[in-house]
């Protein structure tokens, strides 16, 4: 009886198991179906041609005055326009909000067509010397918003660990940094480990920060009462192919923005 019992709830549970898998992969294709027509509806001359590549040695660069202005007004709109980010806080760690790809595509559609760029792509491409693209669309990771809104919110040092077989890349386009800093910039700082120094790196709005999080090591800087930072963050590779360890990894580590939901994302 007991053995029997025992062989109904593992039928049961691998049953559930599969009909979830078929479920998350049928909303994965509606939401590709989704971004593809975001994409269309959606277009942005982004004119990055303007700008001079820039030198990627030190596996991080900073580029001022990123977008035209009309454009970058449409995704300050989107961003401004989003509530109800999921608050996460790891003790000495981090603390901050998120808002997920997921949300993004229902949300904020100029933010996703923007990541979808293929401009935007060949310009990341031009700077890294070699050819990328957005990462997966289960990657919760893949394109978010960051909200540094709250008293001491920041995070701590890190690396961007890579979980996938080319090599991955992070983009931040800060949308609002606000407070008592110098130049009225939040104290929210973006800090950097380059060539065995801690580097500053200004963030002001419109600015395009590109680095390979997995070499550089980095942190944001507590924020002061008062203060506001919203950020676009987007990663990047050169094969989004994974690994089913890297895959498991990937999920375990969203927990720290997304909660529990993200082990099965």
């Amino acid at each position: 009886m007991l053995l029997e019992i025992g062989a109904a709830g593992l039928v049961a549970t691998g049953g559930a198991y599969a009909l979830a898998r078929r479920r998350r992969a049928s909303l994965y294709e509606r939401q590709r179906q989704d971004v593809a027509r975001l994409v269309h509806a959606h277009p942005l001359a982004l004119q990055l041609e303007r700008h001079a590549v820039p030198d990627f040695a030190s596996a991080l660069v900073r580029v001022p005055n990123f977008l035209p202005t009309e454009v970058f007004e449409r995704l300050r709109n989107d961003v401004l326009g989003l509530r109800d980010a999921e608050r996460s806080y790891i003790p000495t760690h981090k603390s901050g909000g998120t808002v997920a790809y997921e949300a993004l595509i229902t949300y904020a559609p100029t933010v996703v067509a923007y990541y979808h760029s293929a401009e935007l792509m060949r310009f990341f491409s031009r700077v890294i010397g070699t050819e990328v693209g957005p990462t997966p669309i289960q990657d919760q990771s893949s394109l978010s918003v960051l909200f540094y809104d709250r008293p001491a919110d920041h995070i701590g040092w890190h690396y961007d660990h890579n979980f996938y077989r080319g090599r991955h890349f992070t983009a931040l386009m800060p949308i609002i940094n606000q407070g008592s800093a110098p130049g009225g910039l939040s104290h929210a700082a973006l800090m950097a480990r380059l060539a065995g120094r801690e580097v500053s790196v200004t963030t002001e709005a419109n600015c395009l920060i590109l680095f390979e999080g997995s070499v550089v090591r980095h942190r944001v800087a507590a924020l002061m009462q008062g203060e506001r930072r919203l950020v676009i963050s987007m990663t990047c590779c050169t094969d989004p192919r994974s690994h089913l360890w890297q895959g498991v990894a990937r999920r375990f580590k969203d927990t720290a923005f997304f909660g529990l939901r993200a082990l099965w994302t």
